[in-house]
């Protein structure tokens, strides 16, 4: 059976009630569950029928789908439908051979345009695809990827994608560093982008009119798919992003040209892995010199600091004499 997205969604609906010891779900509740999350994300016309319904329940016993663990149990001439293991989800099993299979025929599709312009990531993307996947059927995993596990809000960023790519306005319950309490903003999410192992989504702040809000996914306590009118945007965010080095883009400031000095130690390392694609770099004395044309920020100061006496700033001034007052507001707490 093809798993196409809508069947996906179904199934993971049927997860959800399943799992859900504290109601009793027949099939009219299981069916009106689906048909209430298709319209919601693909219109009334995407809603299903009881056949399809228990084809997919079929479908979920099944060895080519989850084998789940589903118990059919009387409450007087009903029946309802519950997982004998409350521990038990879809998401926490293997991949079926349905899966595999789509799986390895995108990444067959993916191989093809490895190499070619614009499509860089591809040639890192599908030995890891394999690796994690077990693909290459190899009986341990031989890349290691950086990752947190604990990491907050990862399982918004599929619903974020899906809301970008059907244009759809969210409301949004957001708890910041700085607010005591979280607050409730209606968003237009644009685009997605991970930076220091973090991920973040940028969008359009309907309350204060700002089409750059940007929003850390592990900050998010709740998100609401709504009806309302989306705001489209002309916004290059691959430009907007190129004059700095992570998230945070000052409107008000312009690229300044930056200009560090390593020790020799550490030069090979800035050299084989640059701060920015602008990085120009040449060797006075024993210094390597590095220059990058950037929007200072948080990000960039955070980075020169993590080489501690291995990197010092020359100019521009002001940025320099930031960079000193963290080093000496540091040593206080020494």
């Amino acid at each position: 059976m093809s798993v196409n997205k809508n069947a996906l969604l179904r199934y993971q609906v049927l997860d959800r009630c399943f799992r859900n010891s504290g109601r009793k779900y027949f099939w009219q509740d299981l069916l009106d569950e689906i048909n209430k999350a298709l319209e919601e994300y693909n219109g009334p016309e995407s809603k299903i029928k009881r056949r399809q319904l228990f084809d997919d329940i079929k479908f979920m016993e099944s060895e080519q789908g989850w084998s789940i663990p589903l118990d059919k149990r009387r409450d007087g001439r009903k029946v309802y439908y519950q997982y004998s293991d409350s521990e038990f989800s879809i998401s926490n099993q293997p991949l079926n051979e349905s899966e595999v299979s789509q799986i390895e025929a995108a990444i067959s599709v993916l191989s093809r345009f490895a190499g070619a312009p614009q499509f860089e990531a591809v040639q890192e993307m599908i030995p890891v695809l394999k690796d994690r996947l077990g693909l290459d059927h190899q009986a341990k995993e031989v890349i290691g990827l950086e990752s947190n596990i604990d990491l907050r809000g990862i399982d918004y960023l599929s619903q974020l994608y899906d809301a970008i790519i059907n244009e759809r306005v969210l409301i949004v319950k957001y708890q910041d560093f700085k607010s005591d309490e979280p607050f409730i903003l209606i968003f237009h999410p644009y685009y997605l982008k991970q930076y220091n192992n973090r991920w973040f989504v940028f969008g359009f702040n309907e309350e204060l009119n700002i089409p750059t809000w940007n929003l850390a996914l592990d900050r998010i306590e709740s998100i609401e798919a709504t009806r309302r009118k989306y705001q489209f945007t002309d916004i290059d965010w691959n430009e907007y992003f190129y004059d700095i080095v992570g998230v945070t883009r000052y409107q008000d400031k312009e690229p300044e040209s930056i200009v560090l000095d390593f020790t020799k130690d550490v030069a090979p390392y800035v050299e084989t892995k640059p701060i920015h694609p602008t990085q120009k770099s040449k060797w006075t004395d024993a210094q390597l010199r590095v220059t990058i044309n950037v929007i200072p920020n948080y990000e960039l100061m955070s980075m020169i600091l993590s080489f501690g006496e291995k990197v010092k700033v020359i100019s521009p001034q002001d940025f320099k004499d930031q960079i000193l007052n963290r080093i000496k507001s540091a040593s206080y707490q020494y």
